[in-house]
């Protein structure tokens, strides 16, 4: 070795740690040309960190070696001569055993796992596992812990070529696990064995009972780095624990509920760091997102809940930003809700709530408020007859004399206004008032604010008696609020006027004129988010005063909405994003000219990096898991920085949550500029066609990225812009199973180009809100192109139906399920969502292929049917009749070979104790009833006697039993169309009669009144007694100042029959009001 070389490499390094920057650019720059790429670099940084007498140097030198033996797969390795690989291999065990700096020791020590990763599988190290083995069991503690973290680190790089000594790494990581001298050995042994989990194969059943065995002493190590206040090791080892939730092989077993219990003690243990009970509680996030079947099984959500409770009751730090204890336990909540079915968290948590709100300390109050807030999102349909006795606890809380136990209960009341909508409406005129006298405090006022904006985004129609006051006092918190509460304030004004509509017309100039400079706002932080909101609420405003009213102030705020986006906050280019989507609705082909700046904009937050180009990308896997928790990902493995070719560098150089900050707020805005695009297509037609190649490139581009956000949002457009694509192309009208219609050349290349690639995002996606918003978004695009939409992909659409319905896709799976068991019918309301997107996915197939749905019909029935059982939830029960209703109306007469089995599970759910299924039942009957070929009027009679009780609905009821009226009348006149002589009108008629006007389900109205039609044709005289109450309702139904009841064809027939009974009922027809409908009038 050129010893001169040696030396000039030496001072090159030494001139590198020094302070000087040009010193160290020029160091760097020269290291790069003459040495980096010289074979002879490798043994002289060898040569260099045996000598150097500089503990920076030889750290320096430790790093930059492991560098250019991993880099180009281990090129400059395999070029340095065998003779000095040699030695190296020989001399590098015994150097990092006498080397006394830790940092150096670790850095030569991934030196070696580097050079491992290059010679174990060739098998030309083979000195170096003996080596390892007696080192990690050394009398000398200083050995074994440089024994068991090489091992650790090249069990990183190279696990595979050690498979066949896993048993005997396990004897002997078990007894390092119980080192009497040294934490650093015991955490280190938890951290391989985190790295050997990875790669236990799922048939490896000897291995993964060993490993087993030593979780109670990885446990035990993770305690004790908590009991002594190690963060940094607590993290890694929290790191490994996570590691092992995410695994799909059950490596955790049966000590799910042992793990549960230690997490739940540590982040309840008061005496802990903040930091590391929040490390604990996020654990637990992951045990309850990843072991969900383990705990439901087990039945542990309510011991889960007892354990958090006392958690809420702390104190929250004034900063949202900042993380706490009190706020990882309510996000825990908030999993269990979303993960579990309700019923094992919500009667639970129930129980904790009335015990906690019942306390003198007013913090287990606030506590009470906020797990409800929380659990609300998972548990709505469930808590729906509940509501009742939940009201008095929420009314109690707003008026609670405690300022910080009201503040929760506007967050709870924000909650329930998203989730349960109608509960809250009901109650308007007890929160309106109630929280309209928070506002006015300044203890609650930002809270209050933000719960009067989700109430008022869905009064409606009640806002009317409160749009006066409600913008008197706002308008005046807009002047006099601090920065964050004005924000509030703005964006509860934009949802006045979103509920209000065109009656905000008088406030919308002045409202204008008090916003107009929070939208130049230049600050950061506050002032970046008022601006915001101001530009969302702004838009909300163009929606409801229309286009003409708004026309004047466009040309500015577009202005303001590109400033914006040249301003360096992501939040802002989301607000201008969203703000050209509304004003893409509101002008349609007016807002065309201004597509040439929009787009290019929009396009570019596709593309752009996230986090910028210097800072080093996670894995998508970390990344997502990442994102989705909140919290660091799981594996400290190797980060790859796509601008460094030298190869990784550690997770632990990088600042973690910032990166994650960042790309959180850049994944946002991309998720919306995604689903701007197709907004902007939708609504200005063929002005958008220059842009569809390049906007279908960058979405399907986006497909596989990490966020589930995004996902969503570039599945929602693609579908878009295929079914806008589509109605450009003047297709004529499609009929059911007739795949040969023809389809624009240009729309067939977009769909090739564009669904496979949604299939493909299909097989791998593991989130249910994406695959949900996959097949309601295919149900629709099929429902608008028809068969020849199926012609390619018809068994690609069907298999994921089917395997949703049998709740085998990916994003159903759980790791700790046997692929043989049958998945529990208890679930949570977020998978009866997917569910219920999943018939929604049949019910289009059947639709757009007729009776040539029949073979597959088969297959579903059952899928769908199963989801009637009693113990299944509202949802399930719902949407199962709802679907095969869906799938009658489009076989129609080839449904006859399965009509007793339907009509027998028609009968049921007519029975059923909720309206909702009531409705969709009596709907499924009539249809049934009306398309099959099988005469069905032996069974009139019983089906008018299960139709009956649908008829008897109190003045007050909930919307839900008008619906099944309005549907049970649906059905009695289909079976009157079907058979009139079957049915007994003397009996029928006058109940039927009773039911009108429908008050809901307007589409009902066109069988009713083509009976009504049909028996004045047939059996006039049977509705004599009856033509007063009628043409009342036919007065109802055809007035023209009221939106359309019955469709162009019946309002038809009915103008027809009115003519037609002119001449016996002139006198009658006037008195109506119906004489403006008479031929010649």
């Amino acid at each position: 070795m050129d010893p001169n070389f040696v030396e000039g490499l030496h001072n090159l390094l030494l001139q590198s740690i020094s302070n000087d920057t040009v010193r160290l650019k020029a160091a760097t720059a020269q290291l790069n040309k003459e040495f980096y790429k010289n074979p002879a670099c490798v043994p002289a940084l060898a040569k260099i960190i045996a000598s150097s007498p500089e503990i920076a140097v030889r750290q320096l030198a430790a790093v930059e070696m492991r560098k250019r033996v991993a880099q180009n797969s281990g090129d400059l390795w395999t070029q340095t001569a065998q003779g000095d690989r040699e030695q190296i291999k020989t001399q590098l065990p015994d150097l990092i055993l006498a080397e006394t700096n830790s940092l150096v020791r670790h850095s030569t020590a991934r030196v070696i796992a580097a050079i491992a990763a290059i010679e174990i599988p060739t098998g030309t190290w083979p000195q170096l596992l003996p080596f390892l083995t007696q080192t990690a069991v050394s009398p000398q503690v200083s050995h074994r812990e440089v024994g068991v973290y090489i091992l650790f680190t090249v069990l990183e790089s190279i696990v595979e070529g050690f498979q066949e000594h896993l048993q005997s790494f396990f004897k002997l990581l078990e007894t390092l696990l119980q080192d009497p001298e040294s934490s650093d050995v015991r955490v280190t042994t938890v951290r391989a064995l985190g790295t050997i989990a990875q790669y236990i194969d799922a048939d490896d059943k000897a291995d993964i009972r060993s490993f087993q065995v030593l979780l109670p002493s990885m446990i035990q190590v993770i305690a004790q780095t908590l009991e002594s206040g190690d963060e940094s090791n607590a993290r890694h080892l929290f790191d490994v624990l996570e590691t092992l939730l995410i695994l799909e092989i059950p490596l955790l077993g049966q000590h799910v509920p042992q793990i549960i219990q230690f997490l739940l003690q540590c982040g309840g243990n008061r005496n802990l760091d903040g930091d590391l009970r929040v490390l604990s509680l996020n654990a637990l996030t992951w045990t309850v997102q990843y072991k969900k079947s383990k705990i439901q099984s087990q039945n542990l959500g309510s011991a889960i809940l007892e354990g958090l409770m006392p958690i809420t009751t702390e104190e929250e730090p004034e900063d949202i930003d900042d993380d706490a204890p009190a706020r990882s336990a309510l996000r825990i909540i908030d999993a269990l809700a979303t993960s579990l079915p309700p019923s094992q968290v919500f009667p639970a948590l129930r129980g904790q709530i009335q015990q906690y709100f019942t306390s003198t300390d007013a913090n287990y109050r606030r506590g009470a408020m906020l797990a409800l807030g929380v659990s609300v999102e998972g548990c709505s349909e469930f808590m729906t007859p509940l509501m009742p006795h939940v009201w008095p606890v929420i009314e109690a809380g707003l008026q609670d004399p405690d300022a910080g136990v009201r503040r929760a209960t506007c967050i709870a009341v924000s909650c329930l206004c998203e989730w349960l909508e109608d509960s809250c409406v009901e109650r308007h005129a007890v929160l309106v008032p109630t929280i309209m006298n928070l506002v006015s405090d300044s203890a609650t006022q930002r809270a209050a604010c933000a719960a009067l904006d989700a109430l008022l985004e869905i009064l409606h129609d009640h806002i009317d008696q409160y749009l006066g006051l409600i913008m008197e006092r706002l308008a005046g918190l807009l002047e006099t609020a601090p920065v964050p509460v004005k924000a509030v304030v703005t964006g509860a004004i934009g949802s006045a006027a979103h509920a209000s509509k065109e009656k905000f017309l008088p406030y919308f100039q002045p409202t204008m004129e008090r916003l107009k400079h929070f939208l130049v706002l230049t600050g950061e932080g506050e002032e970046t988010e008022l601006r915001g909101i101001t530009m969302d609420a702004v838009g909300t405003f163009a929606e409801a005063v229309g286009k003409d009213v708004f026309r004047p102030y466009f040309n500015d705020l577009m202005t303001q909405a590109f400033q914006g986006i040249e301003m360096g906050s992501a939040r802002l280019r989301e607000c201008s994003f969203l703000f050209f989507g509304v004003m893409a609705r509101v002008f349609g082909e007016e807002f065309a000219p201004s597509l040439p700046a929009v787009v290019p904009p929009l396009l570019n937050s596709c593309k752009q990096e996230e986090g910028g180009h210097e800072t080093p990308t996670l894995s998508t896997a970390d990344a997502a898991a990442a994102f989705a928790s909140g919290s660091s990902p799981a594996n400290a493995i190797a980060v790859v920085d796509e601008s460094n070719t030298d190869g990784e560098i550690d997770i632990e150089d990088i600042d973690l949550d910032k990166m994650l900050e960042v790309n959180s707020a850049i994944a946002v805005e991309k998720e919306i500029a995604a689903d701007t695009l197709g907004t902007l297509f939708a609504a200005t037609g063929s002005h958008f066609l220059p842009y569809v190649e390049q906007t279908t490139l960058e979405l399907v581009g986006l497909l596989p990225h990490y966020y589930e956000g995004i996902r969503k949002s570039a599945t929602d457009s693609l579908l878009e812009i295929i079914r806008t694509f589509y109605g450009l192309s003047n297709p004529p009208d499609w009929v059911p199973g007739n795949t040969t219609q023809p389809i624009d050349q240009h729309v067939m290349e977009l769909i090739q180009h564009s669904v496979p690639a949604l299939l493909d995002m299909y097989e791998s996606d593991d989130n249910k809100g994406v695959v949900s918003a996959l097949c309601v978004g295919l149900a629709e695009t099929i429902n608008k192109i028809g068969p020849i939409f199926l012609e390619k992909y018809l068994d690609q659409f069907c298999s994921i139906a089917v395997q949703i319905l049998e709740q085998k896709a990916i994003c159903q799976q759980d790791p700790d399920q046997d692929e043989s068991e049958e998945a529990p019918e208890d679930q949570a309301e977020y998978d009866s969502v997917l569910i219920s997107s999943a018939g929604d996915l049949v019910a289009a197939m059947a639709n757009a292929l007729g009776p040539s749905f029949a073979q597959a019909f088969n297959t579903f029935f059952p899928l769908i049917a199963k989801y009637y059982k009693k113990n299944r939830s509202l949802s399930d029960r719902s949407a199962s009749i709802g679907c095969l209703a869906e799938i009658i109306a489009g076989m129609k007469g080839a449904i006859t070979p399965s009509t007793e089995p339907l009509l027998d599970l028609f009968y049921r759910a007519l029975g059923d104790a909720d309206a909702e299924v009531q409705s969709n039942a009596a709907f499924a009957t009539g249809l049934l009833v009306a398309n099959t070929e099988q005469d069905l009027s032996p069974q009139f009679i019983p089906l008018l006697g299960a139709l009956r009780p649908l008829f008897e609905v109190a003045p007050d009821a909930a919307t839900a039993r008008f619906n099944a009226r309005d549907n049970a009348a649906g059905a009695v006149a289909r079976l009157i169309l079907r058979n009139t002589a079957a049915v007994p009108l003397d009996q029928v008629l006058p109940v039927l009669f009773g039911a009108l006007p429908l008050k809901n389900d307007f589409l009902e109205n066109r069988p009713v009144f083509r009976a009504i039609v049909h028996l004045f044709g047939t059996t006039p005289q049977t509705l004599l007694p009856y033509i007063d109450l009628l043409l009342q309702v036919f007065a109802h139904v055809l007035d023209p100042n009221a939106a359309d009841q019955v469709g162009d064809e019946v309002r038809a027939e009915l103008i027809q029959l009115i003519g037609l009974l002119n001449a016996d009922f002139s006198g009658k027809i006037q008195a109506a009001g119906l004489a403006a409908f008479l031929p010649g009038a």
